[in-house]
């Protein structure tokens, strides 16, 4: 891993984003996606389990937030699929290797090559004590594909990692994006507001009450942002972008023809921090958040 600077370090701090080139070789992302591609080749998901994965609120309440499959998938692999790739009865509409959006939530835990790069990879170990960070624990894990398909360019709204990942106090979840193919504008890089994560988050994801509608719910609302105040931050293949908890950012639609693979997890300071028993992610007894550090 390369040196992480004093200079980077505060850059990181005023910003609320820092990016690391080459922290992976090419090799290592190939076989990472190498592995994924092993996971996609086993996939059987029953039509009632199939969710089209949103980062929009109304859509996530009808899918996600209706799914038992999705709020059990802390310690699972699990598949989320593109909208409009499924029927009304949950069959396939296009070839089902090519419908997801994303695995998750659990990926690290079951995925060798992903345990690895959480768990085992020396440099996150010391990426994450140069952050800071005393008593870090994985909270989630996911591999998003961002493919272009025949059906709809797919975006990511803005958004906050904290609005799901609550802990109290504030500023205890960093997310770390390593892209396994190179993320430029064409295919769906992302976007930040530099120094948006000093103004703390107006929305939370939270479990609904038993009986509603839904399993989960939105309390408060997601600020309209200014467009013209996000930056586009292209990153080449085996790069890492690490992310505050609160920084607002988005993607863009992939118009590329070419994917953009990532896998991305998040960890939690552990050490004087309380994880919301209202989110929508929960540890469970038989296998709480890992330790990042070995």
């Amino acid at each position: 891993m390369a040196s992480v600077t004093q200079q980077q370090m505060q850059k990181f701090r005023e910003d609320g984003f820092l990016v690391l080139e080459h922290f992976f070789s090419l090799e290592e992302c190939d076989s990472m996606r190498s592995s994924i591609q092993r996971i996609l080749d086993g996939m059987e998901v029953p039509p009632h389990c199939r969710t089209e994965f949103s980062t929009k609120e109304e859509e996530q309440l009808q899918s996600q937030g209706s799914s038992d499959y999705f709020l059990t998938s802390g310690d699972k692999v699990r598949f989320f699929f593109e909208k409009g790739v499924l029927d009304e009865r949950g069959n396939f509409l296009i070839a089902k290797e090519k419908s997801v959006s994303k695995i998750g939530h659990g990926t690290a835990l079951s995925c060798a090559e992903s345990s690895k790069c959480t768990f085992w990879e020396v440099s996150f170990q010391e990426l994450g004590r140069k952050l800071g960070l005393e008593r870090p624990v994985v909270v989630q894990s996911m591999y998003i594909f961002k493919t272009l398909t025949l059906l709809l360019f797919i975006t990511v709204t803005p958004h906050q990692d904290a609005t799901f990942l609550h802990t109290e106090p504030l500023g205890k979840v960093l997310g770390f994006w390593i892209a396994l193919e190179d993320a430029m504008e064409e295919n769906g890089c992302l976007w930040f507001i530099p120094g948006s994560h000093t103004s703390g988050i107006t929305r939370r994801m939270v479990r609904a009450a038993q009986g509603a509608s839904t399993c989960v719910e939105f309390v408060g609302s997601e600020p309209a942002y200014d467009d013209s105040k996000f930056i586009p931050v292209p990153i080449s293949k085996g790069g890492l972008i690490v992310i505050h908890g609160e920084v607002v950012h988005k993607s863009e639609m992939n118009s590329s023809g070419f994917s953009r693979h990532v896998y991305t997890f998040h960890v939690m300071e552990a050490k004087g921090t309380k994880w919301s028993k209202e989110n929508w992610l929960q540890p469970t007894p038989e296998l709480p958040f890992p330790p990042l550090y070995t």
